[in-house]
């Protein structure tokens, strides 16, 4: 049942109006004209009360693009896309002959001789000519008004949020102390920093004496928390099973925005504004009218994208020729390149993560999941790959030849193509042909891949060389040209997907945002995974046996409220947990104790680490690799091999590397009695010795500042987690 979470602080309910603005600046003495503050004074004119722009996502949004003068640069630029994509689309199309350029027919001019070469302005037609021309295609006329009119909608947009940006530069400027040219000099944690310590210092305008960082990341991950809830609990329609093609994901940008639209933003979503749901949402009695309503609105949006489909098909594939054809021809082995597909960062994204802390994990997985699917080769077609790209090479070798022997050999009709789709060709084919030298590995480099997303499919365990596996993996790393055709083809697959698969699922995603959703004071309606609330939402197979109370219609998929409650931990070690996930990470802390003691003392186990290094990273000197190298040879060799130390399991291996770490004031990661604030980016201490971490050179350490430490020991802490939790 839908439940409610009051502040025990807080005798008042939150008012309708004030949820979601963090900022007000009440009237003392000095009125809206000026406040003295620790930071110095808000100088007069500044006007900072009930502005929705002055919300914790703007204030997000504004960091993560770099401050006011690159987003007025970004909009302005992208409205000037827009119109250079079309108007040279439409040049193309109408003010351009064809016949002269191909010179399929001679220029109409007497006095000019019969073997003069044709320049680009005499394919150019006249601007009379031109203007005839497009006035008399009356389906041009229809798609330029209504690129006019996208263009339009686009250029309001674009200026209410400069207003609002414009707003939240003041505030960063007078109320946190940050300068627009020193904005880039300051991570997101030291704003965050910044705002709880002034929500400290002065009233805001929030039914809350105190916010902390769940709090604000609340705000910022509302709707995206729900979204990755869903694709948790598998109630979103993107997974598919196709004759002949077997199980398949398909989710694009365009669907994406069309599940936001349906779900949180349009007029018949089930939040009535940014912060609540409707009321008819929470009751139990209205959810089958809700689901009959929700399925309509996704008929219609489906009937207007099939409307729509011809138009924005056609965007789409301007946008891509313009976009990859260049770099098509400079690097056609640039469309093999993989990247994390758009439902992977939805698979594998924490409850409470941020953007760029998503995007900088993934990027770290990205080589060694490369790696990993480099790993397999077809023998069938590494062999076909061999005998076309000779044919290929051969023929493009010739042509080379003769291009340098002679010049002329380029005015053969055709001859530029034919190097261009050779070369093409023989980029593909050795794609396909392994690499001699490479080491088959699965296991560990899936271990790898692990250390970094955090999440993979507990089945793959012991089966990371099938077949099957890396299937299922190519659904999450996929191919750029892959990732371009789905974009291609999402305006002809979101209609159908929304008339078709969306409305049988109605009534599940109409009862998950009832059962599903908490209303805290101060915030608004969230996510109930969301809290990190190992109680409700745990699964006693990831070590919250006896911490949980949970059904399992109730508990998330694949560990991700621990793990999202040991990231968030580890990446806000000053935010004090509840009472319930607290004695769950003591619990954790106890079991990593025990199973370190079973295992080899850690400079034992990272003796190992150049020879792990050289069998499976790139880069020995990144250190959460090279804890993760370790863990790995540990498990393997020792376990093979007594002359290398005494067997243990990768559990135990990971567990002793685990209790070795010290946060950077040099207490143990969990000794620090449950709710006890950790270390902090701005608190003060002394960087530890390299004796007292082990996992970091001493020239690393010298060469890191204390916030980059900071995050570097983060994420090797939590990669050593992921992998202890998966074992375990």
């Amino acid at each position: 049942e839908y439940q409610r979470l009051e502040d025990c602080e807080e005798d008042s309910p939150p008012g309708d109006d004030e949820e979601e603005l963090l900022l007000h600046v009440t009237e003392g003495p000095t009125g809206v004209h000026g406040r003295t503050l620790e930071t110095g004074v808000w100088h007069g004119g500044v006007h900072l009360t009930l502005t929705s722009s002055l919300t914790t996502p703007y204030i997000y949004h504004f960091h993560q693009r770099n401050g006011f003068a690159c987003v007025v640069l970004s909009d302005v630029l992208e409205l000037v896309q827009f119109l250079f994509v079309v108007t040279f689309s439409t040049f193309l199309l109408c003010c351009v002959d064809y016949d002269v350029l191909f010179a399929t027919r001679p220029l109409n001019q007497s006095h000019v001789p019969e073997h003069t070469k044709v320049t680009l302005p005499d394919a150019v037609l006249p601007a009379p000519q031109c203007a005839r021309r497009i006035r008399g295609s009356g389906w041009l006329l229809f798609l330029l008004v209504l690129a006019g009119m996208v263009w339009l909608c686009r250029l309001v947009t674009a200026l209410r949020r400069l207003v609002g940006y414009w707003e939240i530069r003041s505030f960063y400027i007078r109320a946190l102390g940050i300068p627009a040219d020193e904005l880039c000099n300051h991570s997101w944690q030291s704003v965050q920093a910044r705002l709880l310590a002034l929500q400290r210092r002065q009233p805001l305008c929030v039914p809350r004496r105190e916010l902390t960082e769940l709090d604000i990341h609340h705000r910022i991950l509302r709707f995206r928390n729900y979204t990755v809830a869903l694709v948790n609990k598998s109630l979103l329609p993107v997974r598919f099973h196709l004759p002949l093609l077997g199980p398949v994901v398909f989710l694009t940008r365009g669907l994406q925005f069309n599940l936001e639209l349906l779900l949180f933003r349009g007029p018949a979503a089930l939040f009535q504004n940014t912060w609540s749901l409707r009321p008819q949402v929470k009751q139990v009695g209205t959810r089958r009218a809700l689901a009959q309503g929700l399925a309509r609105a996704a008929v219609l949006l489906g009937v207007a994208n099939l409307a729509l489909c011809p138009c924005v098909l056609g965007w789409r594939l301007l946008l891509a020729f313009f976009s990859y054809a260049e770099g098509l021809k400079r690097a056609p082995g640039s469309l093999g390149a993989r990247r994390w597909s758009l439902y992977a960062r939805h698979y594998l994204r924490h409850f409470n993560e941020l953007g760029h802390e998503l995007q900088a994990r993934l990027s770290r997985g990205h080589a060694p999941a490369t790696k990993y699917m480099d790993s397999f080769s077809s023998p069938l077609l590494a062999v076909l790959a061999r005998h076309v790209g000779f044919f290929a090479g051969s023929v493009l070798a010739v042509l080379i030849v003769l291009t340098v022997y002679d010049e002329d050999v380029l005015t053969v009709q055709h001859i530029l193509t034919a190097i261009t789709l050779l070369g093409l060709v023989v980029t593909v084919a050795r794609s396909f042909i392994p690499d001699e030298h490479s080491v088959w590995c699965p296991e560990q480099l899936l271990q790898r891949v692990l250390a970094h997303v955090h999440y993979l499919p507990e089945h793959w365990q012991g089966r990371a060389g099938r077949a099957e596996t890396r299937a299922e993996m190519a659904q999450l790393f996929q191919y750029k040209a892959v990732f371009i055709l789905e974009e291609l083809l999402s305006p002809l697959v979101t209609p159908l997907i929304l008339i078709f698969a969306f409305p049988p699922r109605a009534l599940d995603i109409v009862d998950f945002f009832r059962n599903f959703t908490v209303e805290v004071a101060g915030v608004g309606d969230i996510c109930s995974f969301a809290q990190l609330d190992v109680r409700h939402h745990g699964n006693p197979q990831w070590l919250s046996e006896g911490h949980t109370e949970a059904p399992p219609e109730c508990q998330a998929e694949h560990g991700k409220t621990e793990l999202s409650l040991m990231r968030f931990a580890l990446s806000n070690p000053r935010w004090r947990p509840p009472p319930p996930a607290r004695r769950f990470l003591g619990h954790l802390q106890a079991q990593v104790t025990r199973d370190a003691a079973t295992a080899p003392p850690p400079r034992a186990l990272l003796a190992e680490g150049p020879l792990a290094a050289s069998l499976l990273s790139e880069d020995s000197a990144l250190a959460p690799e090279g804890l993760v190298a370790s863990v790995l040879v540990a498990s393997g060799l020792m376990a093979r091999d007594p002359r290398f130390g005494q067997p243990c399991s990768t559990a135990s291996a990971t567990a002793s590397l685990l209790a070795s770490l010290r946060t950077p004031t040099g207490t143990p990661t969990g000794s620090a009695p449950p709710g006890q604030a950790r270390g902090a980016p701005d608190s003060p201490g002394e960087h530890p010795s390299p004796e007292e971490r082990p996992a970091l050179s001493e020239s690393r350490l010298r060469s890191l500042s204390r916030s980059a430490l900071l995050a570097e020991v983060a994420s090797a802490e939590m990669s050593l987690h992921a992998i202890y939790l998966h074992q375990v």
